[in-house]
């Protein structure tokens, strides 16, 4: 089993945890501040991959770009669950508090961002450098619109 196989087949069955109640998952407010982070960390660096190819601070590497379009799109449903009810104290974290009272707005800003790493991973698959940057452009786009609302610096 290669590497690539094994973290979708991880992050696959993660998302599965995802119908779940996040209060099933998580014993703590602690575990689930955790688990975003983490989630959001390995979706930063996968992107950030992409981000170095798109803007030529990496050579292109078509099937580098798939791989790490993929994880970004099967990670992409991991974090929210983190962001329950309660979990806006437990551990240090960088949420405003707007991600509480502003529910409906947040999980619309986390849907976008799902949809457009879906397009960006489809863009992948043709290997061509200009589809990619097409879709690059919006899905980080969505990163930013929802770090802007919903995050603290």
């Amino acid at each position: 089993m290669t590497l690539k196989t094994l973290v979708f087949s991880v992050a696959t069955a993660a998302a599965t945890v995802l119908a779940l109640p996040a209060n099933a998952q998580f014993a703590k407010a602690e575990d689930a501040i955790k688990y975003r982070q983490s989630s959001l960390f390995v979706i930063g660096e996968h992107f950030g991959r992409i981000g170095a190819m798109v803007n030529g601070k990496l050579p292109f590497d078509a099937k580098a770009a798939q791989e790490n379009a993929d994880i970004v799109a099967a990670m992409a449903a991991l974090p929210w669950a983190g962001f329950g009810p309660g979990t806006d104290k437990g551990a240090k974290h960088k949420a405003k508090p707007s991600v509480w009272t502003e529910q409906a707005k947040f999980k619309e800003h986390a849907q976008t961002f799902q949809t457009e790493a879906a397009k960006l991973a489809a863009a992948t698959k043709s290997g061509d450098l200009a589809q990619i940057k097409t879709a690059f452009g919006p899905a980080a786009q969505s990163c930013k619109t929802c770090h802007d609302a919903f995050r603290n610096r």
